[in-house]
């Protein structure tokens, strides 16, 4: 990294070795600072398949947080699947969102369900519990548990119908309050969480309000290809510049995300 950045940088500080990125690549730097540019090549989405469509996006937005989704069909079957088009949308009120893709035939198993009754679990997926999301991903038919196929033990939930994943650090309990169709077959699930189960070893600091220990989370995330994974250890810090500090005004009116 230059020991000069560029006025109104921010400087990055790495994490203790073994936790941070290697030195920044000087082509990158070069790039940041308006001082070359890469050739790039232009892709007309309309005019691609969805399978190249689909390759090409999700192996270009990642890592992706993975949300494993239990829910439960009308008649109290359990289903147990991955999903890596999700994240969090809000705090006030607290909603996610998930992504569903289309299958041939029928719909999936989780849109049916959460069309069906409103309720869905996001459990988080620590790398410990890796080979088991894994096994849920099989397409079994709807009358199977897939929480049974991969060994997985169930706690039940205090607001909704379908349980939690009790080896999941965390798990989030989600009423749903939008269903988009954003494609033929594709859903949105938009859902409000209702109660946020945390297993007491990830939190740390104040127990009244208390922090995420992300190093015992030790979550995965989807990467590219058919069968690419992350974990998220590899971390660094980065100041959130201040209008203040080069204006030299007072205070700015706080700021949130």
């Amino acid at each position: 990294m230059s020991e000069n950045p560029a006025p109104g940088a921010t400087a990055l500080r790495e994490r203790p070795a073994g936790r941070g990125p290697a030195a920044a690549d000087a082509r990158q730097i070069g790039l940041l600072s308006g001082q070359d540019i890469f050739p790039t090549r232009h892709f007309d989405l309309a005019a691609l398949s969805a399978a190249d469509r689909y390759r090409l996006l999700a192996s270009t937005i990642m890592p992706r947080p993975i949300a494993w989704v239990v829910t439960s069909s009308c008649d109290g079957v359990v289903n147990a699947a991955p999903y890596s088009f999700f994240n969090l949308f809000g705090a006030d009120r607290p909603v996610v969102a998930l992504g569903i893709l289309a299958r041939p035939g029928e719909p999936k198993d989780t849109a049916a369900n959460i069309r069906a009754t409103g309720e869905f679990v996001i459990n988080l997926v620590p790398f410990a519990l890796a080979q088991a999301m894994n096994a849920t991903c099989v397409d079994a038919p709807p009358e199977i548990d897939e929480t049974e196929i991969a060994g997985l033990a169930t706690a039940p939930s205090l607001a909704i119908r379908p349980p939690r994943i009790a080896a999941s650090p965390v798990a989030l309990e989600c009423r749903l309050t939008h269903l988009l169709e954003t494609g033929p077959g594709q859903l949105m699930a938009v859902g409000e969480v209702l109660h946020a189960h945390y297993a007491e070893h990830v939190l740390t600091g104040d127990p009244q309000r208390p922090r995420v220990d992300h190093a015992a989370l030790d979550l995965v995330g989807r990467m590219h290809g058919a069968s690419a994974y992350t974990r998220t250890h590899d971390l660094f810090d980065l100041d959130r510049p201040l209008w203040r500090d080069r204006q030299g005004i007072g205070d700015p009116a706080q700021h949130k995300e």
